[in-house]
């Protein structure tokens, strides 16, 4: 079993920037593949963001790319999210999930296993 716990939402400026953490349990946190998404009130979730167990791959969203980065310590077990030139749209639940087998990049959205409760991102204009 593993658990994701999220960090670092919060209310801010648009313009500002925030840094979201997900610590994750588990011994083989290294062969995670690890994504971000993120929910609006009303909205369908939809992918920010994803990495690979060793790094060497991301992938981002249009709506987000040049603007976050996604990155991961895998002696922390821990995966970041950098958000930069925040707008209002971004605001949302953000979440973390774990694709546990890690055999497809990026993964398809049923392959991912674990999920986190989520961190809520404010933006105000």
């Amino acid at each position: 079993q593993v658990q994701l716990v999220e960090s670092g939402g919060g209310l801010v400026q648009a313009g500002a920037s925030l840094r979201l953490s997900c610590a994750a349990s588990g011994r083989t946190f290294s062969s995670y593949v690890m994504g971000w998404f993120r929910q609006a009130p009303g909205k369908e979730r939809e992918f920010v963001a994803v990495i690979s167990g060793g790094s060497r791959w991301t992938r981002y969203a249009d709506s987000v790319k040049g603007r976050f980065t996604i990155s991961r310590d895998n002696a922390k077990n821990t995966v970041y999210l950098e958000m930069s030139s925040l707008k209002p749209e971004d605001t949302a639940v953000y979440s973390c999930a774990a694709d546990s087998d890690g055999l497809l990049f990026p993964p398809r959205r049923n392959e991912y296993d674990y999920w986190g409760q989520g961190t809520q991102v404010t933006v105000s204009s």
